[in-house]
């Protein structure tokens, strides 16, 4: 009898144990993409351009609002997509519905670090509007993603430089 009540409450503690592990075909990235990527930034400091709305989707921009802020990786439904440095933008189209969204520290200095500095957000896209983003690099509270208000995002897009991102080889 004693080792059934052994069996019987192992299996109390096991069944938990076991309910917490995520299955394999879940991500939990937040949005993000894999942590090996990297990417290289330039800012074009003369022209601000718009998106051109495409048909049947969304638009949304990501502005880093810090000047000589950190490499910030943005990623959409878990891959990334490009990634600003400093005080710039850049922008891309959605389609409709639910996605999430992720900016993550790229650093080779701070590697260990960076991997854990991000932020992510959800969105629930509408085709024909568009989405502002604000990423805020704290020093004391890390990285936060923020959904702004349409003017505050256009001010942001006007007040910054444009990033242009290409995939580290």
């Amino acid at each position: 009898m004693k080792s059934a009540s052994i069996v019987v409450l192992l299996g109390l503690f096991a069944i938990p144990a076991f309910a917490q592990d995520p299955p394999a075909s879940v991500p939990f990235s937040g949005g993000c993409g894999a942590n090996e990527s990297q990417f290289s930034v330039a800012t074009n400091k003369k022209e601000h351009p718009v998106a051109q709305p495409q048909a049947g989707k969304a638009t949304v921009y990501v502005i880093e609002d810090i000047f000589n802020g950190p490499t910030m990786r943005v990623g959409l439904d878990g891959a990334w997509l490009g990634a600003n440095k400093g005080r710039s933008y850049f922008f891309f189209s959605v389609d409709p519905g639910e996605h999430q969204l992720c900016t993550k520290w790229q650093s080779g200095v701070f590697k260990k670090t960076a991997e854990r500095v991000g932020s992510a957000a959800s969105l629930t896209a509408e085709a024909g509007k568009v989405y502002y983003f604000r990423v805020l690099v704290e020093e004391r509270t890390g990285v936060r993603l923020e959904q702004v208000e349409p003017a505050e995002g256009q001010f942001l897009v006007s007040s910054s430089w444009f990033s242009i991102s290409r995939p580290k080889k």
